[in-house]
């Protein structure tokens, strides 16, 4: 019954619309399998929790900066002096129907989702996916994730909790560093003086409705891209440039990806369910006067703090104006990260002469000069991450806080091209590796000897041996080679 009404509506729908045959070369689309392409899905599966958690949040949230004393169920608030929009935080969590679970499902979401999208570029950076043609794609990734942090600052600093009113207090201070126009923005953003009376609904308006329309359009034009001009794949048998090796969309793809949808889901609310997280009735309201610790901004900030912390308190005047220390590191160091990476696709065209299209990934060890510069990206981003957690560092291992400043200053500076060096090295050494197999064989772990009484070890050539028993060497493709020891060796003795 079920079978013969689904038929009926299709064939009614086809008949008006025509769709049959578009809908059946789509579902023939071919998406490549393997697991690294897994985190682009958990991104945008984490983003629809996110809209859906967000939306439920919304009903019961007063973005409102108005003063009110607490006389709610969580006793050890009772009496204090807060903001209606942090009144309201504590009623989510313990009045409203699984306020609390829903709360941190959103914040669990958020992480997952930025975490996840790092790991999606960071899998693009180093396969060479963000080649021609798919530079438009790697753009909209590029503002995909710098929009996404900002919607997750947004959306833990209308809080008012005294976490969220510091970080609130650092982007007063960022913004009225900028010269010449820092007073202006300021004003755009708190309407006077920081605290200022109508930030909260400023920063809700943009929360829920400004950046989550520019994520969806941005998330809309990036898997439009993916599918019109078609996935990359990595090398392997079939895979070339004008090629596409992987599953059909349906069923395959479609139920793969279903699957991952349901896990993520499933992940997300066990992690809303059991672990705690940004518990803000624990720090209490905003009060200027107070300053937390052993608490930590979400990880995506770590990075801007520690930076704040490192850098010397160097004021440059000019003329009339001078400009504060934390300029340089708050603002202008988070725009040249993300100009560089956006424009790093254009760079690397430029410094190899490389335009052509390409289809078929890179492995991270194929270019190492790429993988290099990956690397000193992110052990420059580790540092700035640890930094930001010099506090807990300096209070956990009884260590002086000053020494471990002027190590992240140094190790800024040194571990970088360290990395670089260290990363390019490793690569060219697997590559390496990977032609002496296809030249002379895999190791089998054997020793034959010979007839001088001298011990070498058997190999098993992946291309056959000839007549006299020599391995015949293959041409290396980019392809993954086995270099596990064969089960039953052919006796090829290596030649010196």
């Amino acid at each position: 019954m079920t079978r013969s009404l689904a038929r009926t509506t299709a064939n009614a729908l086809d008949r008006r619309f025509k769709a049959a045959g578009a809908v059946r070369r789509q579902a023939s689309h071919v998406f490549p399998k393997h697991h690294s392409f897994y985190w682009g899905e958990f991104a945008l599966y984490s983003f629809v929790v996110l809209v859906v958690s967000g939306a439920y949040l919304a009903l019961f949230f007063v973005p409102d900066t108005t003063e009110v004393v607490y006389r709610g169920p969580f006793e050890p608030m009772q009496g204090l002096y807060m903001s209606r929009a942090y009144h309201s935080v504590l009623t989510i969590s313990f009045e409203v129907r699984a306020g609390l679970f829903v709360r941190q499902l959103h914040h669990w979401s958020a992480l997952v989702f930025v975490g996840a999208m790092i790991l999606h570029m960071a899998r693009n950076f180093f396969t060479g996916a963000f080649r021609r043609p798919r530079e438009t794609t790697w753009l909209g990734g590029v503002a995909l994730l710098a929009l996404g942090i900002l919607e997750g600052y947004l959306g833990y600093s209308m809080l008012d909790d005294l976490l969220s009113g510091l970080g609130v207090r650092i982007f007063s201070g960022i913004l009225l560093s900028v010269p010449l126009v820092g007073t202006w923005l300021h004003w755009m953003v708190f309407g006077g003086e920081f605290f200022g009376d109508i930030w909260i609904s400023r920063f809700f308006i943009a929360h829920v409705f400004l950046i989550p329309a520019v994520l969806v359009a941005l998330i809309a034009m990036h898997v439009g891209l993916v599918w019109y001009q078609k996935h990359t794949h990595f090398p392997g048998p079939g895979a070339r440039e004008d090629t596409v090796v992987g599953e059909r969309a349906v069923p395959g793809f479609a139920s793969n990806t279903v699957a991952n949808g349901i896990c993520v889901l499933a992940v997300l609310g066990l992690l809303a369910g059991v672990f705690q997280i940004n518990p803000v009735f624990l720090w209490g309201p905003y009060v200027p006067s107070q300053v937390s610790t052993y608490i930590q901004p979400d990880f995506y900030a770590g990075f801007l703090i520690g930076g704040l912390r490192l850098w010397p308190r160097w004021e440059i005047p000019l003329g009339a104006y001078t400009v504060p220390a934390p300029f340089w590191v708050g603002l202008v160091l988070p725009l040249v990260m993300f100009a560089l990476l956006a424009a790093y696709p254009f760079l690397e065209r430029f410094a190899t002469g490389d335009r052509g299209a390409h289809q078929v990934l890179q492995r991270p060890r194929d270019n190492p000069t790429r993988t290099g510069i990956g690397a000193m990206g992110l052990v420059f981003w580790g540092i700035l991450f640890a930094s930001g957690a010099t506090d807990v560092i300096a209070a956990t291992f009884d260590a002086p806080f000053e020494l471990l400043v002027w190590a992240g200053r140094i190790g800024l500076l040194v571990l970088p091209p360290v990395a670089f060096l260290v990363v390019r090295r490793i690569c060219l050494g697997l590559q390496h590796e990977d032609r002496d197999v296809l030249r002379r064989g895999i190791r089998t772990g054997v020793l034959q000897e010979r007839p001088d009484g001298v011990y070498v070890e058997v190999r098993r050539p992946p291309g056959g041996a000839d007549h006299l028993g020599r391995p015949i060497p293959l041409e290396y493709g980019g392809a993954r080679v086995d270099q596990r020891p064969a089960a039953a060796p052919e006796p090829v003795t290596e030649e010196r």
